[in-house]
């Protein structure tokens, strides 16, 4: 899975931060394609009365379909951590929908066909 991690509204991302997305999200990795990929931006709300100003955003573009997560804390790496649960727990639905959808072709034949 490619990663793509960035800053917005001049929200410099230190290789500390890049670090810690792409460890927290390896159990993602795992479950997707390599040829995935995954944009991680991170931006800190400007208003100083929302309490939760630390947000990150994530966009998983997969084979048909694309996942989406937000989440916000007072702590950037809190908020690291939520998202990426939340991205896991929504490939994990994924997967588990596109298992459980039945093949063409291999239905049971009608009684009394040959």
């Amino acid at each position: 899975m490619r990663i793509q991690v960035k800053g917005r509204n001049d929200a410099k991302v230190e290789a500390e931060l890049r670090a810690r997305v792409e460890k927290k999200l390896a159990k993602v990795a795992r479950q997707v394609s390599p040829l995935a990929e995954l944009e991680v931006e991170l931006r800190e709300e400007a208003n100083p009365s929302i309490r939760d100003s630390q947000v990150a955003e994530a966009t998983l573009h997969l084979k048909g379909v694309t996942l989406r997560a937000t989440e916000s804390s007072p702590d950037m790496t809190h908020s690291i951590n939520l998202l990426a649960e939340d991205l896991a727990r929504q490939v994990k639905k994924h997967r588990d929908k596109r298992r459980a959808r039945p093949r063409r072709g291999t239905s049971e034949q009608a009684p009394g066909t040959v």
